[in-house]
């Protein structure tokens, strides 16, 4: 704000108004940003966006070239820049100079193996060094990265990266996970049969046997790689040259594969990481998340300020619900990133960090995955530390950033997300597509962002595009949230509009059913949907009970008295039924939309994106659901 101040002679004294002058004048704000983040370009920019009236369709900052990984290896020192932390395993420290050399001579190999710009280089990896430095190796030569956690199963894989045809691919040989070590090398094989754009497979030694016997094209990573190297050129390229190909969960349908670009990506995590998250070279960054989750791609991207970046792989309860918090005490963590569904789930285990680990560095926690409960806010406040910003933010793979974010200058209020973020024309419409303040609706963004995706792989006509975004409301990005501004100019996300319930034509979100259900000792999660009923729709909520209760009639009781009486009678649903599990994927996003498809007999693809996929077993064939 400060910047904003001296250099235009405003008086912005708060948020909200540099906020609205972000949004007023978006072409200067992102100009402003550019100069303040000190981009590494070696041709400048002619204009900043051709078209603010043009969604989709805007290009952004025409002329500039720059390159991805150069502005990530900005810093060559002896800081430390990754730590890798996976389960059963030494910590791993890496300097800035030593990935620098690192990278360096994996570019020289991808290189010497034909890489080339807009080729795809894919990572079937954990979250461990190796992954980032592939990432940027590949960049840097302006190749197309995009990966999945070694979790996903052989047709989950063949999903995402069979549309892509990546030319080359880096695979672990194993990873580890509740204690337990699981070798990949027989699904790698089986993958990489079915690639045929593949010419060279890249195994990297972790939790397997590292024997690259019986996968064709493969070679093992340090024999690919070679010894490291003091030099290496940055391929510059248009601002808009393609980054990433990141997908959507693809629980309706084949994975959409979203091509993003490296401009847009890096100016806008910069963004979002250097004033949302007030992120310094002094700090250490840490979110627990795998690298098939956009959480990743956002992390990594610290290493362009300068901090040092916490890489974890393994289950975040192993070997006890400590297991994050003994690490963030052990590598003095800063900035300390999960998701909603783990901070309910220590909370539920009794874990008390601010009573056994020494957080004095910890001054950010961040959470996202799912609408963070008043109930988590206050947890964090009274049972891990008091002074932290807790920032709840929200946007999307589509974006690959967020729509909500921290505020560090701003007041934290409990159920809420801070702030909209800087640039981004965030508003909320009913369905006639006319604005609401402070009542839910759809979810929009007025005007276009550098890091919206450029197209959508082998959608020529960008047709799939639009009818993702811009069908609703042409000309409007419609992100499928169903969301509140609220008069403190934070917000409130009640879940998917998709997923939104609709008995009587009143529009419920499932988050509000969930913060009160969950907060009943007897429930361990729950699920609601809507299920089409004589002409009309009633709320169907499942119940994963914890241990030692059972659904009784006096437990329905309960749970419909506390939505009727915390929520509204329209709360209240219709049918209650216990189930063993709850479905998630694996970015622990609940799956309400595979329930709802399998309640009406429709069917449920791509499975493998799931986390726990044989939970779907448990809503098929249900007597209760064709009773009154």
């Amino acid at each position: 704000m400060e910047f904003v101040n001296r250099r235009h002679g405003f008086v912005l004294s708060n948020y909200q108004e540099l906020y609205q002058w972000s949004v007023d004048h978006i072409p200067q704000f992102w100009a402003d940003f550019w100069d303040f983040s000190s981009i590494i370009h070696s041709k400048p920019y002619e204009v900043v966006v051709d078209d603010l009236g043009k969604m989709p369709g805007a290009r952004w900052f025409v002329g500039a070239e720059l390159n991805f990984a150069e502005n990530l290896l900005r810093y060559r020192d002896e800081q430390t820049a990754l730590i890798f932390k996976g389960e059963g395993q030494p910590v791993r420290k890496m300097t800035f100079a030593e990935l620098f050399r690192e990278v360096a001579a994996l570019q020289k190999a991808l290189k010497a193996e034909g890489v080339r710009p807009g080729d795809r280089v894919s990572g079937f990896m954990p979250n461990m060094p190796e992954t980032v430095i592939a990432m940027l190796a590949a960049t840097s030569l302006g190749a197309i990265w995009s990966s999945c956690s070694p979790d996903f199963g052989r047709k989950g894989v063949l999903d995402r990266f069979g549309q892509i045809e990546p030319k080359v691919l880096f695979a672990a040989d194993g990873y580890y996970y509740k204690g337990k070590a699981f070798d990949t090398m027989e699904r790698v094989r089986e993958i990489v049969e079915e690639l045929p754009s593949l010419k060279r497979v890249v195994i990297v030694p972790y939790a397997g046997k590292g024997d690259p016997g019986g996968v064709p094209k493969a070679v093992m990573y340090d024999e690919f790689k070679g010894t490291e190297a003091e030099e290496m050129e940055f391929a510059q390229l248009p601002f808009e040259h393609p980054l990433y190909i990141m997908f959507s969960s693809g629980t309706t349908g084949l994975p959409k594969c979203m091509v993003q670009s490296a401009g847009g990506v890096l100016i806008n995590h910069l963004k979002e990481l250097m004033l949302h998250t007030d992120l310094k070279r002094s700090d250490v960054i840490f979110y627990y998340t795998t690298c098939g989750w956009m959480m990743w791609n956002w992390l990594v991207s610290s290493l362009a300020v300068g901090a040092t970046v916490v890489l974890y792989d393994g289950s975040p309860f192993h070997p006890s619900p400590e297991a994050l918090w003994e690490m963030a005490e052990e590598l003095g963590i800063t900035v300390f990133g999960t998701s909603a569904r783990y901070l309910a789930a220590i909370e539920e285990a009794g874990v008390k960090p601010k009573e056994r680990f020494k957080l004095e560095p910890l001054r950010a926690i961040l959470s996202t995955g799912s609408p963070l409960s008043v109930e988590s806010f206050e947890y964090v406040y009274r049972d891990i530390k008091s002074d932290v910003c807790l920032s709840s933010i929200s946007g999307g793979t589509d974006i690959n950033g967020c729509f909500f974010a921290g505020n560090p200058m701003g007041p934290v209020y409990a159920g809420e997300l801070q702030c909209r973020t800087l640039g981004m024309k965030v508003a909320v419409f009913d369905n006639e597509g006319k604005p609401l303040l402070d009542r839910p609706g759809e979810l929009v963004c007025l005007a276009p962002s550098p890091s919206m995706p450029l197209y959508f792989w082998r959608d020529e006509k960008g047709e799939k595009y639009r009818s993702a975004y811009f069908d609703v409301f042409p000309g409007v990005w419609r992100h499928g949230d169903y969301v509140q501004i609220t008069p403190t100019g934070g917000a409130i996300i009640y879940g998917r509009s998709d997923a939104t319930l609709n008995p009587g034509g009143v529009r419920i979100g499932t988050a509000e059913i969930y913060r009160v259900v969950e907060a009943l000792e007897e429930v361990e999660d729950s699920l609601a949907i809507g299920q089409k009923w004589k002409g009309d729709e009633r709320i169907v909520l499942f119940v994963k009970l914890a241990q030692g209760h059972e659904l009784t009639e006096e437990l329905k009781a309960k749970i419909r008295r506390a939505l009727r009486e915390q929520l509204s009678p329209r709360h209240v649903p219709a049918k209650i039924i216990a189930v063993p599990d709850i479905p998630y994927t694996i970015n622990m996003k609940k799956v309400e939309i595979a329930v709802r498809n399998i309640i009406h007999g429709l069917p449920v693809v791509n499975v493998d994106s799931l986390a726990n996929p044989e939970s779907l077993e448990h809503f098929k064939d249900l007597a209760e659901l064709q009773e009154d």
